[in-house]
């Protein structure tokens, strides 16, 4: 037999389990994050002066024809070094052998001609003063031998300059050097209407490096030797190389000279440094970057690049502080030095940043540091070089 239930009594039962709080089910915090961190490094760093340029020769020649006619002979290797008065270039001779023969002929026919109204002069001098002849005739014969010494010094010159022109088919070297790559080849007619530019010669060592930096480090730079002008302008300013391959180059450099005036477009001046270039290794057209330093600061802040993390021109590294927990704090970098950055503002020496693990964390969060030193290369490099 089927026993029924009241519904009210369903009811009831319903609001007293109802009534009971159901149990919350505790919060369990995620660990702390691992980070390395490092404390930062304070010691004495030099300041740079840095910039990005050209290297060129010290003397740059370009060799053109000086006389119209069609090359006969390149009579160098292109891109050797050559001596000052080595053969570069033959051009027909021909031409300018005739027109020197005609200039000697002319010039013979007016010195022949000098000598017989010399011998005019000589014979009337004494019968004019015998009145044999007239004063008129005498004075005829001595400008007649003017006239033909006039020619005769005309007819030297231009066997002279025939005799110049005859030496320009032979195109030399003007200095010792290292010559380029030919511009023309033989059957060329070169010269015609302007002097055809041949080749370039450039004098490599020691070899200059030209740049442009902006007015400040201009100033830097000027106080470091203590005058904006002087005859000696490269003293007290010691120059590096940094080569494409990132090495150093060996010789140290000096300033040439600075530009006249700060270009007031860009803010920047021109400058050029000269460095010793043995075995020519260096060429004219490679690109390098110069540096110079100008002065020392004591006691600088240093961290690591990877440290600091810019967002919209704003700079800032995590300190690890009290408690183990993070702070944010704003830097203001300087100049960098191997993989290492000089803070200006914003650390003290002794203080503790993340240098690994920065996407883990934000501000006021407590992680577990792990220490390690700062070194001056990259992890990759300082990696590599264990193993």
């Amino acid at each position: 037999m089927k026993r029924l239930v009241a519904p009210g009594f369903l009811l009831v039962i319903a609001g007293l389990f109802s009534g009971c709080p159901a149990k919350e089910k505790p919060v369990v915090e995620p660990p702390p994050p691992d980070v390395d961190v490092g404390t930062v490094l304070q010691r004495d760093v030099p300041v740079h002066v840095e910039a990005i340029g050209e290297l060129r020769g010290n003397t740059e020649i370009e060799i053109r024809a000086r006389v119209e006619g069609f090359l006969e002979t390149v009579d160098y290797k292109e891109g050797s070094l050559v001596k000052k008065g080595q053969l570069l270039y033959t051009i027909d001779a021909r031409p300018f052998e005739a027109k020197l023969s005609a200039a000697k002929a002319s010039q013979a026919e007016a010195e022949a001609q000098l000598a017989r109204t010399h011998q005019d002069v000589v014979r009337y001098k004494p019968l004019v003063e015998k009145n044999a002849i007239s004063r008129e005739e005498y004075d005829t014969a001595v400008a007649l031998e003017k006239a033909a010494a006039a020619t005769v010094e005309a007819t030297k010159a231009t066997t002279e300059q025939a005799q110049i022109d005859l030496s320009y088919t032979k195109v030399t070297s003007p200095d010792d050097g290292l010559a380029g790559r030919t511009e023309v080849y033989p059957g060329t007619l070169v010269g015609r209407g302007q002097s055809t530019l041949l080749t370039r010669i450039s004098r490599t060592d020691p070899i200059h490096v030209r740049f442009s930096f902006p007015e400040k480090d201009y100033l830097a730079m000027a106080r470091k030797k203590g005058s904006g002008v002087s005859d000696t302008p490269g003293e007290g300013v010691p120059f590096e190389l940094l080569l494409p391959d990132g090495s150093i180059h060996g010789a140290a450099g000096k300033l040439v000279y600075i530009d006249r005036n700060v270009d007031a477009t860009t803010g920047t001046i021109m400058a050029e440094a000269a460095f010793a270039n043995p075995g020519g290794i260096l060429r004219p057209g490679q690109y390098a970057r110069v540096r110079a330093t100008v002065e020392t600061s004591a006691g600088a802040i240093l961290v690591p690049q990877r440290s600091v993390y810019e967002l919209q021109g704003v700079f800032s590294v995590m300190v690890v502080g009290a408690e183990d927990k993070v702070e944010q704090r704003m830097v203001m970098p300087a100049q960098r030095i191997g993989s290492l950055w000089v803070i200006g503002s914003g650390l003290k020496a002794g203080e503790k940043v993340i240098v690994e693990g920065l996407q883990k964390v934000r501000p006021g969060m407590k992680v577990h540091a792990k220490s390690v030193e700062i070194g001056e290369k990259p992890p990759a490099a300082e990696s590599s070089e264990k193993h």
